[in-house]
């Protein structure tokens, strides 16, 4: 069996993904994905919520400095927890076994698809218009038709090489800053015409809401644009060299992505959990030529493919966010019990204690606040589904129950996908 440039086989047969992920995919990567779906569907949201155009302005603001300081944290993770998976790695490091399940089983299962599923949606939104005409709406089939095809054709992109879908990034993300270089240009040509009035404190910021929790709503729907910051973190192992990234000299980055970056990022969720006990054997696997987690990438998709059947995008981004600054949350606190149990690890790059203990005070109230302000049923549902990972994790991880028929079919998946097992990386 030939071996990919960066890769090496296990003495036991085992695989690992090759390094191929190098600088300018790994900033493409991050910068892909703050340009993306949701800054044009966002701003609704955060504008509902703080009733006016200038404290809507301050939300975006805040937003992107908040995702800055927390990208900068994830920067020191994964330079010290040098593995794949991003939280799932980082909890597991620092709390055990039972926090990182309930993530992966979170994520993997529900928030990642379902993310995709509304991005995906979007592009299927966008992309039908061009098929009808004047004001007309495009109808729901061919929406989702087109947001299929979409997920479809990504899957296979990031099946078939990593090379492919890292250069679909860096084409994608230099025609999403050139489009956003043009729009900016635009906004200044009509300010040079005259068009200034939302510039005028007074009228801009008339009518803000003054509920202090209101805002929980307004900061889940734009960090939602900037979600995804953490995405390099997913992909850790796929990195030419990870301390690069973390290095005073290098790129520290943060952001959101196109349809295809993030599903790179989060195929390799499933995967990483699968590798540790906490999913099915198969979704460990790597392909033996294209050298990429071919069974998670086709997992992932099928549920995305699911989560296209409802598209309440608010209702999906208000859980979406709630669950995730919940983990987001433990993992900055992470990072403070890591510092106190490894005080003398390398750190290429280390933040001062006051950020992560400032972005984990941001995730209590970003947690909290919609919550305070109009409770739902919709965050008693998300606790209720985390909690209910435990159900599964005693007899099928705890206790290793395994039915005999487990072997047999995961071994006809890995004949049918031409899949081997992987190795796990050296820290």
């Amino acid at each position: 069996m030939g071996k990919g440039q960066g890769s090496k086989d296990d003495p036991d047969g085992a695989m690992v993904l090759k390094r191929q992920v190098g600088l300018v995919g790994g900033i493409a990567l991050l910068v892909g994905t703050i340009i993306g779906s949701g800054i044009f569907i966002s701003p609704k949201g955060v504008l509902r919520s703080t009733e006016s155009l200038g404290m809507s302005l301050v939300i975006w603001m805040v937003c992107g400095v908040l995702a800055m300081l927390a990208s900068l944290c994830y920067a020191e993770l994964g330079t010290i927890i040098p593995k794949s998976g991003g939280e799932y790695a980082y909890l597991g490091e620092a709390f055990g076994p039972i926090p990182a399940y309930l993530f992966s089983w979170t994520y993997a299962i529900v928030l990642k698809p379902s993310s995709l599923a509304a991005i995906t949606l979007t592009f299927g939104t966008y992309f039908s218009q061009l098929f009808v005409s004047g004001s007309c709406s495009a109808p729901t089939y061919l929406i989702k038709m087109w947001a299929v095809l979409a997920i479809l054709l990504i899957a296979f992109i990031n099946s078939y090489s990593v090379k492919w879908a890292t250069r679909v990034q860096v084409v994608f993300t230099a025609a999403k800053v050139l489009a956003l270089v043009i729009i900016i240009f635009v906004g200044f040509i009509r300010i040079c015409q005259g068009y200034t009035e939302h510039l005028d404190p007074s009228i801009s910021f008339e009518g803000s809401s003054t509920r202090i929790f209101a805002y929980g709503i307004a900061f889940y729907q734009g960090l939602w644009a900037y979600d995804s910051w953490n995405q390099l973190n997913f992909v850790t192992e796929e990195l030419v060299n990870p301390k690069r990234y973390g290095c005073p000299k290098g790129w520290v980055q943060s952001s959101n992505l196109f349809v295809s970056d993030k599903k790179f990022s989060t195929y390799r969720l499933a995967f990483v959990s699968a590798r540790e006990g906490h999913m099915m054997e198969i979704l460990s696997m790597v392909h033996i030529k294209r050298f990429t987690p071919f069974p998670s990438i086709v997992f992932t998709s099928f549920i995305a493919i699911l989560m296209l059947l409802p598209n309440d995008f608010d209702t999906l981004v208000n859980y979406f966010s709630f669950a995730a600054w919940l983990f987001y949350g433990a993992t900055f606190t992470a990072l403070l019990v890591l510092r106190y149990k490894y005080p003398n690890i390398e750190r290429p790059i280390k933040v001062p204690i006051v950020i992560p203990i400032f972005v984990l005070l941001a995730s209590v109230y970003l947690v909290i606040a919609p919550i305070i302000d109009k409770p739902e049923l919709d965050f008693l549902y998300a606790v209720i589904f985390i909690l209910a990972g435990l159900l599964l994790y005693y007899p099928f991880v705890h206790k290793k129950l395994s039915f005999k028929c487990n072997k047999t079919f995961t071994y006809f998946l890995q004949k049918l996908m031409r899949v081997v097992p992987s190795a796990k990386p050296i820290s």
